[in-house]
């Protein structure tokens, strides 16, 4: 089976992580092919946030917990110990189908690598209060950016989860 193809059907969410960060070279591979993913009109809408120092990291879990109706205490990020946040620029038509090929790409990509990954929501949320749009003046962001998603990446520890049952009705052909 083509290698692509094979990293598509053996990708899997992992939800617990070792604390070991990423080779940066291996994160660098994974977020050049976030770059790549298809956009409308190829107008590239998104961004990236990759973050790995721990104090952004958890800081946007706690944010990311506090949305959820959790404890600062809850972990929603799974001591994943890398987060790329992808935003996209609502001024385009397409921006969130864009954000979310984005993080197809990024989790395919960290699979190939033999890292795991999740995609964790409440990305808009975080980054429409207050506490959100003032990390993004920080870092320099300028725009009208919606969070479309939190890629949480890291060595799994323990088993990958077993693949659910495809239902039987998840394809239609009209031949």
């Amino acid at each position: 089976m083509n290698e692509a193809i094979e990293n598509m059907i053996t990708r899997r969410s992992i939800r617990k992580y070792k604390p070991d960060a990423i080779p940066e070279d291996v994160l660098e591979r994974i977020i050049k092919a976030g770059t790549y993913a298809p956009t409308g009109m190829g107008k590239q809408s998104p961004i990236i946030i990759a973050v790995t120092d721990k104090k952004v990291r958890d800081k946007l879990s706690k944010m990311n917990a506090m949305i959820m109706g959790k404890g600062e205490e809850f972990d929603p990020f799974y001591g994943a110990p890398a987060v790329l946040v992808v935003l996209a620029d609502k001024e385009r038509p397409t921006y969130i189908y864009d954000g979310s090929l984005v993080m197809g790409n990024l989790m395919l990509a960290a699979h190939s690598e033999g890292i795991g990954s999740c995609w964790i929501h409440r990305a808009k949320e975080e980054f429409e209060t207050a506490e959100g749009k003032e990390l993004l003046k920080s870092l320099g962001i300028e725009g009208d950016y919606e969070g479309i998603g939190h890629c949480i990446l890291g060595y799994a520890d323990g088993e990958e989860p077993q693949p659910h049952p495809i239902k039987d009705n998840y394809v239609y052909y009209v031949k």
